[in-house]
């Protein structure tokens, strides 16, 4: 999707639109709607459909896994950072055509441009995946952890690393990244998210920095 000025749509801003347009069919049908998302998708994919009603479940980055997830769970909606987005009542299959019709549904009931639109989708500023080449996965990842994982973050490994300093609005900075190895390279993957522009790009380079330390 690309909106009116000729930017890019995220796709964790169309994975919030369309999991919040489906969290409202499935609640009108009387169901508890879950929505799969993977787990480098923003932070306000599980903020704004959690806060409409919905159960969001992360998944592992790649499309098996979201499938999987889907299936054992019979949710209702997936999406993937990847700009792959799945629907329970398409097989729990992917579809961009479905995605594009409910973005084009919702635009059609609003005067607003399509930027103005999905302008609350993305309130975070998220630096998209940079890869790294690394002579070793765990020495790299082993530098990461020593570096970013202290008593005043959470830390899970469920896919990768990911370190998330998240506190309250107002009692200090907010981001989290994830750092995780290919399958198929020496290389390490990192995605990062703050709660503006210039602490993003702050903790994005300050994480390449320990990745790439020679």
């Amino acid at each position: 999707m690309v909106d009116e000025r000729g930017e890019v749509v995220t796709p964790s801003t169309i994975t919030c639109l369309v999991g919040l347009r489906e969290t409202a069919r499935e609640l009108a049908e009387g169901r508890e709607p879950t929505v799969i998302h993977n787990l480098i998708s923003s932070r306000a994919v599980r903020e704004q459909l959690s806060a409409a009603g919905a159960v969001p479940v992360r998944s592992r980055v790649g499309h098996s896994y979201i499938k999987a997830e889907m299936a054992r769970l019979n949710a209702i909606f997936g999406g993937e950072h990847s700009a792959h987005f799945y629907f329970r009542d398409f097989f729990f299959a992917d579809s961009g055509m479905l995605a594009a019709m409910h973005v084009l549904a919702a635009l059609g009931t609003q005067d607003r441009t399509l930027s103005q639109m999905l302008e609350t989708y993305h309130p975070y500023t998220a630096s998209g995946e940079i890869n790294s080449r690394v002579d070793s996965v765990p020495d790299a990842l082993a530098r990461v952890r020593a570096a970013f994982v202290t008593e005043d973050v959470e830390v899970d490994e469920f896919d990768g690393l990911t370190v998330e300093h998240w506190p309250a609005p107002g009692e200090g900075e907010r981001w989290w990244f994830n750092v995780r190895p290919s399958n198929t390279e020496p290389l390490l993957r990192l995605n990062a998210e703050a709660d503006g522009e210039a602490l993003m790009e702050r903790v994005r380079d300050a994480v390449l920095a320990v990745i790439r330390e020679a």
